[in-house]
């Protein structure tokens, strides 16, 4: 007998049917009821859901948070009916209600599986690809871990990564990137269950997906199984066993029928994503002698399917061997409670002291990108849950510094905190989502900023899933130089602005990308992106509680002499300018205020009083950004000015790039004055 079958009673093959049967109906009816949703995947992988999740998959309902549990990614999350169904019958706080209201608002059966809506939903799914790079950043979690707290005899961090997916899964090109690297690491906790059933929306992708897959991924170094039938129980089972023993990351590749028992529709692309429609659920209840009607279940489908009191087994059995773990290593357990509960050290507090201090020392112009790594110096030290990574840029980002350790150098079974992803900007951004979703780590991954064009869609991701991720983009503008416009930024930085729940520090200088830093380590609600200089900034005129307002998102770097007439708003390496920019106009007799807004997002959620403290009412304002200027008017109005840069770039020095596209100290203070004179203000 293998260890799995003794998890659950040992049932006969027509028994098995009729329980992924009760997910193929489940979903069938949740999708008639909508009116909408995809049955046909489903329906396809039933029989795998059936043999993973009631054989193998450790995961206990009445806790979904359990730390040592397998992780289950539904990739291609249109087939969110498929996880419902398998978490409403194997006992998790799901009930029959929600299924009946899938789609609906407000429901926990939103049309796509969502991180903290649905109970036992490991990470949102739905842009595909991006669930089986979450996966591989699971995996990896998991790896690390493991070389980080087991001891001998005590596997304390020891579970599994599965992932379904399907043929638009390994259409989109993020599958070669995490799925190149899972083999190069050899992730063998990582299985993926690949349902080939030949369909996507246009019909049968032979026409335009026609791949070698199984060959694809041996060269890549993973585990080849299959292809096997998607549809025999016995032939999954005996794949799923083979990837257990694996060294390597695992491909089970499984031939099935989409949309499986309907007589009419399956094999076609039409049951992919619409409802079968009355007569054909008919149809299919007959053929597939389901005798039961809407949303019905019988009871000794629910007891085969209860996975409640097997859960627990295995959380106890757990609870008992970190309790042996936590006598033999009282300190690993501390620590590694500590990063489960997603706690920052004891310390920390002079952690930040140290930062400060380390940054306020600093006198001379520094590039915001070794400004970070002068705060990553202090921050990896002393938090070992911070792993680090750059897309094949570590020199120029400046994410590595003396306390990483990479994966490349790092002898067999010693702790790794910093990872080379090669050339994978999207890759990196959607593994570090697996990472922060997995628990215990808080990842930061590096790139230029203009390539967060590559990763954007798994930014908005980290966003949208409300994880404490930390993207650090490099050479933020027109300041990087001859590179030119294919690498300098103009529009990403408004952009990423626009993605709701991402916080955006573009700092000054070493003092402010400290605060930036520490701001994002203590964001536990959403990711942080911190856009960076390549040149060489000044060190702002900081006073002594400084730090404080920096944190505010924007504050008042200098104070006008005598009553403002204008407010200057500036970001990163722009706030010199408005600096110089104010010394002209008092020069003219003009009073200037400098603000520096490192990040709007935190700007707007401060009180009215700060707001208005800092920007006060009916005093025309000018925003400078070497970015695209729109998005300015929002604080400036329509009336204020804003200088910026509306076009693509150039190739030529950075100096030489400011001055040519007049993004200047005497640009800045001669529009000042046009916006007082619009205003109605006094002119000296």
């Amino acid at each position: 007998m293998n260890a799995h079958s003794q998890l659950f009673p040992v049932i006969d093959p027509l028994q098995r049917r009729r329980l992924a049967n009760a997910i193929r109906f489940l979903a069938i009816d949740a999708v008639e009821a909508a009116k909408s949703g995809h049955p046909g995947a489903p329906m396809g992988m039933a029989d795998i859901a059936e043999v993973l999740w009631r054989g193998h998959l450790h995961h206990n309902p009445a806790n979904p948070h359990w730390a040592n549990r397998d992780r289950f990614v539904l990739s291609n999350g249109h087939a969110s009916m498929l996880l419902y169904a398998l978490l409403h019958l194997s006992g998790y706080a799901l009930p029959l209600e929600e299924i009946k209201r899938f789609r609906q608002l407000h429901s926990k059966t939103p049309g796509h599986p969502e991180v903290g809506y649905t109970p036992g939903v490991e990470t949102t799914t739905g842009p595909l690809g991006q669930g089986l790079a979450n996966a591989v950043g699971m995996a990896l979690a998991e790896t690390l871990l493991a070389r980080e707290f087991n001891r001998p005899g005590h596997d304390i961090v020891d579970h599994h990564t599965y992932v379904f997916l399907g043929d638009g899964c390994l259409m989109e090109g993020i599958s070669h990137e995490v799925c190149s690297l899972a083999g190069t690491l050899r992730l063998n906790k990582l299985i993926a269950y690949y349902d080939d059933n030949g369909i996507s929306i246009d019909g049968h992708v032979e026409h335009w997906f026609a791949d070698d897959t199984a060959k694809r991924f041996a060269a890549y170094g993973w585990n080849v199984i299959g292809p096997v039938d998607g549809h025999d129980a016995q032939a999954v089972e005996q794949a799923t066993a083979e990837a257990k023993t694996s060294d390597r990351p695992s491909l089970i590749i499984c031939t099935t029928t989409i949309g499986w028992g309907s007589p009419n529709k399956a094999g076609g692309h039409e049951v992919h994503g619409a409802a079968l429609g009355a007569a054909e659920v008919q149809a299919t209840r007959q053929a597939l002698g389901w005798e039961y009607g809407p949303f019905e279940v019988p009871q000794d489908i629910y007891q085969a399917w209860d996975g409640r009191e097997r859960g627990a087994r295995l959380e106890q059995a757990w609870n008992q061997r970190f309790e042996a773990y936590a006598k033999a290593h009282p300190e690993l357990a501390a620590a590694l409670r500590r990063r489960l509960g997603g706690e920052l050290p004891a310390d920390w507090a002079a952690t930040v002291q140290q930062l400060y201090a380390k940054a306020r020392a600093v006198s001379a112009a520094t590039a915001t990108r070794k400004a970070s790594q002068i705060a990553l110096e202090t921050l990896v030290p002393a938090l070992p849950e911070m792993f680090g990574g750059s897309a094949d840029l570590t020199g120029s980002n400046l994410t590595a510094v003396k306390a990483s350790r990479s994966w490349e150098a790092a002898q067999d079974g010693e702790p790794v905190n910093y990872l080379s992803y090669g050339v994978r900007e999207f890759g990196m951004a959607a593994m570090m989502n697996g990472m922060a979703l997995h628990g215990a780590l808080l990842p930061y991954g590096g790139t230029f900023l203009m390539f967060s064009d590559y990763a954007r869609n798994a930014v908005r991701m980290s966003a949208l899933m409300k994880q404490r991720v930390v993207h650090v983009f490099s050479h933020d503008s027109i300041g990087l130089g001859e590179d030119g416009p294919t690498h300098q930024a103009v529009e990403q930085t408004p952009s990423l602005r626009l993605i709701p729940n991402l916080d955006v520090w573009r700092p000054a200088d070493v003092l402010e990308t400290a605060v930036a830093w520490k701001h994002a380590v203590e964001r536990v609600d959403g990711p942080s992106a911190l856009l960076l200089s390549r040149q060489n900034l000044a060190v702002l005129p900081h006073g002594e509680a400084a730090e404080a307002a920096i944190e505010r998102g924007a504050y008042v770097v200098a104070e006008a002499e005598g009553t403002p007439q204008v407010v200057l708003i500036a970001t990163g390496s722009e706030v010199e300018i408005a600096l110089k920019a104010r010394e002209l106009l008092a020069a003219a007799g003009v009073a200037a205020r400098v603000v520096s807004m490192p990040c709007t997002s935190v700007f707007d959620r401060q009180d009215a009083a700060w707001r208005a403290q800092v920007l006060p009412a009916g005093v025309p304002r000018v925003a400078v950004e070497a970015a695209q200027p729109d998005l300015w008017h929002k604080y400036v109005g329509l009336s204020g000015g804003v200088v910026g840069i509306a076009s693509f770039g150039e190739s030529a020095p950075a100096g030489e790039l400011y001055r040519h596209f007049g993004i200047t100290a005497e640009r800045t203070a001669e529009l000042a004055r046009e916006v007082i004179a619009r205003a109605g203000g006094a002119l000296a």
